[in-house]
């Protein structure tokens, strides 16, 4: 009789286990982990709620980890999900630490008059730069929202990750970069987008893998949501190094949208084929901006400047050039790359960007270009610094990814990331609910831009782009030995061309070009 109790007992457990299984897998949609491993996926939920507790006795402290530490993935989660993003008792971070940035606040904050745009919209907070302004193309545009999700591909995020960040960034009114693996459907819910080729031309090569200027201007007829083009000619990952798209990986719907062969592995070599020196680039960009009358920039991670230092002087003996340069930062990024390659080649942005900064304005071109930084920029007071430094809009690719669930497992390399995000695998991406995923990305940009314009105002400015380089210092030591940004990296930004918020949002309904 025992023993059929005991049964009876374990069975009763069975019953409840199988019941939060089939609740996990078909019922609920708000957590990932635990559809795609029911039962015990409960368990990251509990680890990460007593992890703080747990590392602060036992393991690291919260500012410990990388490439993001807990502090800076709890805000953008809690942002993301509209929850308390706050910090209590101080600041846990070292302040003294090498290269802690200092946002110099003024004494008497910027006062909003009445009618003011961000009064009425707490996170209004367009580009003050229009891309194609000054090249006078035909399709000039004018990004609503001064940070956008960056360059991740179909086929290095899921169909589901993809889906969510577009309908999040149309929310949000962002754009969204396509990254280097062609326009999908999943890039088709209503968001802006600049759409962006690497050397391997996909979506846009013909049958040998050469650059098609014709499927480029069918592409773009076809999707009048593309507002950009973007050459990528490095990444911060790993810039000058090819890749190979196994064949196993390519089912029959990415070789659709890339232009490829199933189950046969592709190349992405090293260099362009299209051209072969500065001279060509510069031709290529303005070949395609005539042909699709869109503004057309150029993507790289920052090292050796004399090619740059060419092309800013063709820019000043032609009057030609990218209307756009998206600087990637060394740090890597969601690229796979061998570990010589993610931790040495290639500047980090700080000092990627502030070197080719000063190439273009030795020459008077910055106003013509509209900066946009990429690299762990993702956070408000970090993009203050950028902004100071001259950068005119942010692009964030992780910040992104863990907006709508990515936990940092760092494996999306392997096509087993356990949220879903980076991977091809149809059960693990199933429990991404694009719905509920993309209103955490838009989430996460209004709360960024809302912060972004509170700091500004407390530095007594209205807009992002008034930031100067004297008004972030910088550690090096103690503070008597601490710089401003000028001094640190021996420019000053040149002032943009900025009137007020309501032109820009007078603009913004005049489509933005203005």
């Amino acid at each position: 009789m025992e023993f059929l109790s005991q049964i009876s007992w374990w069975m009763w457990i069975l019953i409840v286990l199988a019941i939060v299984a089939i609740r996990d897998i078909f019922f609920q949609k708000k957590h990932t982990i635990s559809h795609n491993y029911p039962i015990i996926g409960h368990l990251r939920y509990l680890f990460e709620k007593i992890g703080p507790e747990i590392r602060q006795y036992f393991v690291a402290n919260n500012r410990e980890e990388l490439p993001f530490n807990r502090i800076e993935r709890g805000w953008i989660y809690a942002s993301a999900k509209k929850e308390n993003n706050y910090e209590g008792f101080g600041t846990d971070r070292d302040i003294y630490e090498h290269q802690h940035i200092f946002i110099n606040n003024a004494m008497m904050p910027y006062r909003l008059p009445e009618n003011h745009p961000n009064k009425i919209d707490p996170n209004f907070l367009p580009c003050a730069k229009v891309m194609g302004a000054y090249n006078k193309r035909k399709k000039p545009y004018r990004p609503a929202s001064i940070i956008n999700v960056s360059a991740m591909s179909f086929g290095s995020l899921s169909a589901k990750a993809v889906e969510s960040l577009n309908k999040g960034i149309k929310m949000a009114g962002a754009y969204h970069n396509t990254g280097e693996g062609g326009l999908s459907p999943y890039h088709s819910h209503g968001g802006d987008v600049v759409f962006h080729f690497g050397t391997g031309y996909f979506g846009v090569r013909d049958y040998a893998g050469n650059f098609s200027m014709e499927k480029l201007n069918l592409l773009v007829l076809n999707n009048p949501f593309i507002k950009a083009i973007e050459i990528k000619l490095s990444q911060g990952a790993k810039p000058g190094k090819g890749g190979v798209l196994p064949g196993a990986k390519i089912t029959q719907e990415i070789a659709n949208i890339r232009g490829v062969e199933v189950g046969k592995d592709v190349l992405s070599p090293p260099n362009h084929s299209a051209f072969s020196n500065v001279k060509e680039l510069l031709s290529f960009i303005e070949d395609i901006a005539e042909n699709t009358g869109l503004p057309v920039g150029i993507k790289a991670a920052i090292g050796k400047l004399n090619e740059w230092e060419e092309l800013a002087d063709l820019m000043v003996e032609t009057g030609k050039g990218p209307d756009f340069i998206t600087v990637d930062g060394g740090e890597g990024g969601t690229g796979a790359a061998p570990p010589s390659f993610a931790d040495h080649v290639s500047l980090p942005w700080v000092y990627g960007f502030s070197d080719l900064y000063k190439v273009f304005q030795k020459r008077n071109l910055t106003e013509r270009i509209v900066f946009i930084g990429s690299g762990k920029l993702g956070f408000p007071a970090k993009a203050a610094m950028a902004f100071a430094m001259g950068a005119d809009c942010i692009n964030v690719a992780r910040e992104a990814m863990m907006s709508i669930g990515c936990i940092q497992a760092q494996v999306c390399h392997t096509n087993r990331c356990p949220s879903g995000v980076a991977t091809q695998s149809k059960w693990l991406q199933n429990g991404i609910d694009p719905t509920l995923k993309s209103q955490r990305l838009a989430q996460y940009f209004k709360t960024f831009r809302k912060e972004l314009v509170e700091i500004t105002h407390a530095a007594g400015y209205e807009h992002p782009c008034q930031f100067t380089m004297q008004d972030i210092d910088v550690n090096v030591d103690d503070h008597n030995l601490s710089e401003q940004l000028n001094k640190t990296y021996n420019y000053k930004k040149t002032p943009v061309a900025y009137t007020n918020m309501q032109d820009l949002k007078d603009c913004m309904y005049l489509g933005g070009k203005c």
